[in-house]
């Protein structure tokens, strides 16, 4: 990083000074909410499993699948999260931030191909053989059992995420969220809770009708629901693992905030992108209109830096290459 007045030889570099690592436990990351997951899918997934075998419904048998997959992206959430921890090494400078994105994304492939999968082909297999449900009175028990399990999870993983996500509204804290841990969590359990409605509808519908083809059709619906939820969070792990940068409305703001520092006279595009759910790397080129003193250069870059990290505090790795012009 070098300030080349215009015409002149390369000097000295002016600043070159990133911020320092961040702490290993990145803030706003909880585990919270996919333990929280874990316990009610356990249960949820246990009684699921019962009562599909005493009641031969395919919709049951489909949730039990699901919410054992979910027990399994539990896991791998978990495993994320402490992989994404550890210290930054020689192999890896930044960190291992986006060991997260990297688990987030096999969750994703999981919940479409065994969750969707498999719950798709159940439904095919019910309507191709149907088969008369017995006792559906044990489904229906288990379902309002079940809504409850995942409420509770619901709740406890939209509390966080309320919590980090400020005074933003919740669909805008959402697309905004790259945390892994909690969108996920939150995604999985309200596709639970409109899955257990589409169930207990097919159920229903076999019921009243005597035509167990409802209760395929509802399998065939839960599949189909989890596949498009899984499209979504595939979606969101590609961005963040080949290189998402920050929102346009923030690398604008950070430009005007350099442009104001005294002595500036050109910014160029901020380079930007996430290697962790709570870390930013962000790169600058700020060109400074001559004759300047190196110190006030460095003054203004400190200056800058701090006013950065205050309004963004995700941007904790901050490169601003400095440049006079004569």
């Amino acid at each position: 990083m070098l300030a080349t007045p215009s015409g002149g030889s390369p000097t000295p570099p002016l600043h070159a000074e990133p911020v320092a690592s961040p702490p290993a436990a990145e803030p706003g990351v909880s585990a919270l909410p996919v333990y929280g997951a874990i316990a009610a899918n356990v249960a949820i997934a246990v009684t699921k499993f019962i009562v599909a075998g005493i009641s031969g419904s395919s919709a049951m048998l489909s949730e039990a699948i699901h919410s054992t997959v979910d027990i399994c992206n539990g896991v791998l959430l978990l495993v994320g999260l402490h992989r994404s921890r550890r210290p930054a090494s020689a192999e890896h400078p930044f960190g291992h931030g986006k060991e997260l994105f990297f688990w987030g994304l096999l969750v994703a492939v999981l919940i479409f191909g065994v969750g969707g999968g498999v719950s798709f082909y159940q439904g095919v297999l019910h309507l191709q053989h149907p088969t008369p449900m017995q006792d559906p009175g044990w489904s229906y028990a288990v379902l309002g059992l079940a809504a409850l399990f995942e409420g509770a999870s619901f709740l406890i993983a939209l509390r966080q995420f309320r919590a980090a996500s400020g005074t933003l509204s919740f669909w805008a804290a959402l697309h905004r969220s790259k945390d892994p841990s909690t969108y996920t969590v939150l995604a999985e359990d309200g596709a639970a809770l409109l899955g257990l409605i589409i169930a207990a509808a097919g159920i229903g519908a076999s019921q009243v009708t005597g035509r167990p083809e409802f209760d395929g059709a509802a399998s065939l619906l839960i599949g189909l629901l989890l596949a498009g939820v899984a499209l979504l969070l595939i979606r969101e792990s590609r961005g963040l693992l080949v290189g998402e940068g920050l929102q346009r409305e923030t690398t604008t703001a950070i430009r005007e905030m350099a442009a104001a520092q005294p002595g500036v006279r050109r910014v160029g595009q901020p380079l930007s992108m996430y290697v962790g759910a709570e870390e930013v790397l962000l790169a600058l080129d700020v060109e400074f209109a001559g004759p300047v003193q190196a110190r006030e250069i460095a003054a203004t870059v400190d200056r800058l830096e701090a006013q950065i990290r205050e309004r963004f505090p995700r941007i904790r790795r901050i490169y601003i290459e400095t440049r006079v012009l004569a």
